[in-house]
């Protein structure tokens, strides 16, 4: 079993930067992709960003490539997301995930962290 915590989530202006936390505890993830996710008021579920937890090519979602980073600490067993350029569209609950290599579905999710981002 996976316990997944995010952290960081807040209020801020446009423009401004915040960076979430994802601290992973229960087994190791060594052979799992960390997501994050998000979901903004009355819209589906989507997918940000995401990284192998071993190492590997990210991805990010067209709505905040060269804005949003992430990355991962294997020694604090931590995913970070690093959001700049923050949009009044980037407001969302903002959740991490994860999934075995082999599968497509996230297998675990954290309880989300709310960022809101005024213009």
């Amino acid at each position: 079993q996976v316990q997944l915590v995010e952290s960081g989530g807040g209020s801020v202006q446009a423009g401004g930067s915040l960076r979430l936390s994802c601290a992973a505890s229960g087994r190791t993830l060594s052979s799992h992709v960390m997501g994050w996710f998000r979901q903004a008021p009355g819209k589906e579920r989507v997918l940000v960003s995401r990284i192998p937890w071993s190492g590997g090519d990210t991805w990010y979602a067209d709505s905040v490539k060269g804005r949003f980073t992430v990355s991962r600490d294997n020694a604090k067993n931590t995913v970070y997301l690093q959001m700049n350029s923050l949009k009044s569209e980037d407001t969302a609950v903002y959740y991490c995930a994860a999934r075995r290599g082999t599968r497509l579905q996230y297998e675990y999710w954290g309880q989300g962290t709310q960022v809101t981002v005024s213009s």
